[in-house]
């Protein structure tokens, strides 16, 4: 089994709204909903937004079907669903637990669909010390927690080692250190055939990847307060600059027509038929690729600020607890299993049986736990010289130092805004400035008006 794309590719929050009055399927229950002494070891318990779980994710299921055997699971495998979510609140039948990206939770905190998690994590003795600091960030709201972190994608370059040597480069040449010379670097890169594109030789990855060019120009698009922060003049130069690299290689409409031919999950990537020189990704993405083209000249380097250091962006999924949601006990129970050392030792376990049945590579888990990681990784990562070996050293590399977005009560409407923004400077419709000055107005009547 491979890793999904589960919770990684989520869309927009959607109407925040709490007056939809239907309950929708999936998140339905039956039985004794209360446990058993508020101790959460019986009772039923439902999800939503899990998806299909892989490997790692039926082994931690395992682990707590193990730990709470008398807890009846009621696990709805579609992604996050918005809508259904918020129907499911308004008409008292929400989910035990909602699984949804952690850039989403200030604003569902904010409308009083997910409940602070404080004193449930205090009595389990569940400590947010054992998490990564950025992660637990992003889920902490005017000072209180609504969620526990798990998953942590971080971002570094990917680079395409025959697109190098076809354009006499070498991988040190491939750096957001000097973006000038990363101009240069893009055109040599880049192939044109017959009026249409043969080959992206840099690919910025806008609108997705705003707040990683943000950073590497020092700016953050959201305070640490929560305030948007999309119009500050460093975000905007950032902007432009990325958005230069599409215009030199076809413009944004050729450009992105010919990135939709890619087949990303398939033997026939954008590598393998050399479409693309390089573009920065999340570490999941490698797998992907030693699964799909083991053989693949495939190399790798960390995304740079412009004095030469490190960065990354990470996000991430986080378990929450429902407006409503009944037998809380055994909700937060599941979001401690699930998250516990114990049980990503048991998940790597199985992703290496994976790996050993595919005669393949372990390419790292990455989660929000520190001491699972480090464990995992000595215990299964094995050294070696490919580009495959370097690259996952490089992800791991990343999670010490990548950054998150800072959680907000205006969170999705923020990331509306600027990734709004961005398309439409994509498009032509408005220069960078004009856009992010829009996209701070929206944000800010938004944050304004969140509750």
């Amino acid at each position: 089994m491979t890793i999904t794309r589960r919770g990684l590719l989520a869309g927009s929050v959607g109407a925040l709204a709490l007056g939809a009055t239907s309950a929708c399927g999936g998140v339905s229950r039956s039985g004794n909903d209360t446990g058993s002494g508020d101790k959460g070891d019986t009772g039923s318990l439902s999800t939503q937004g899990f998806g299909k779980p892989d490997d790692v994710g039926q082994a931690r299921i395992d682990a707590f079907k193990s730990a709470y055997p008398n807890v009846q699971l009621a696990i709805n495998e579609g992604d996050f669903d918005p809508q259904q979510f918020l129907s499911a609140v308004a008409s008292g039948n929400a989910p035990s637990l909602v699984y949804l990206n952690r850039d989403l939770v200030g604003s569902y905190a904010a409308q009083g669909a997910i409940q602070p998690l404080d004193d449930h994590l205090a009595s389990a003795g569940i400590k947010t010390g054992d998490y990564r600091e950025a992660a637990i960030k992003e889920v902490t709201i005017d000072g209180k927690v609504y969620g526990v972190p798990e998953f942590y994608n971080t971002r570094n370059i990917l680079v395409n080692g025959r697109a190098l040597q076809e354009a006499g480069l070498t991988l040190a040449d491939v750096s957001t250190t000097d973006w000038n010379k990363l101009h240069t670097v893009t055109t040599k890169l880049y192939k044109a055939s017959g009026g249409g594109i043969a080959r992206i030789g840099f690919d910025p990855k806008l609108p997705e990847f705003l707040p990683l060019w943000a950073k590497a120009n020092g700016a953050d698009l959201v305070n640490p307060d929560g305030s948007p922060n999309l119009d500050d003049p460093r975000t905007i130069e950032a902007l432009t600059y990325a958005l230069s690299l599409i215009n030199e290689q076809g413009g944004w409409s050729k450009f992105k027509a010919f990135r939709d031919t890619w087949d990303l999950f398939g033997a026939g990537n954008q590598f393998v038929k050399n479409q693309a020189g390089a573009f920065p990704w999340e570490g999941w993405y490698v797998n992907v690729l030693v699964q799909s083209s083991p053989k693949l000249d495939l190399q790798s380097v960390p995304f740079t600020d412009k004095q030469g250091t490190p960065i990354s962006f990470e996000n991430g999924s986080a378990w929450c607890l429902p407006k409503g949601a009944k037998n809380p006990a055994a909700a937060i129970n599941w979001m401690k299993v699930m998250t516990s050392t114990d049980t990503w030792l048991k998940a790597g376990a199985a992703r290496q049986a994976t790996v050993e049945k595919n005669n393949s590579i372990f390419t790292g888990l990455f989660t929000a736990n520190p001491s699972a990681d480090d464990q995992i990784k000595a215990k299964y990562v094995k050294p070696g010289q490919t580009g495959f070996h370097k690259a996952i050293e490089n992800y791991y590399a990343s999670t010490g130092y990548a950054f998150a977005i800072p959680g907000s009560k205006a969170g999705s409407e923020i990331k509306a805004a600027w990734q709004d923004a961005v398309n439409r400077a994509l498009a032509g419709q408005q220069k960078p400035d004009a856009a992010m000055k829009q996209a701070q107005a929206d944000a800010s009547k938004a944050f304004s008006a969140a509750k």
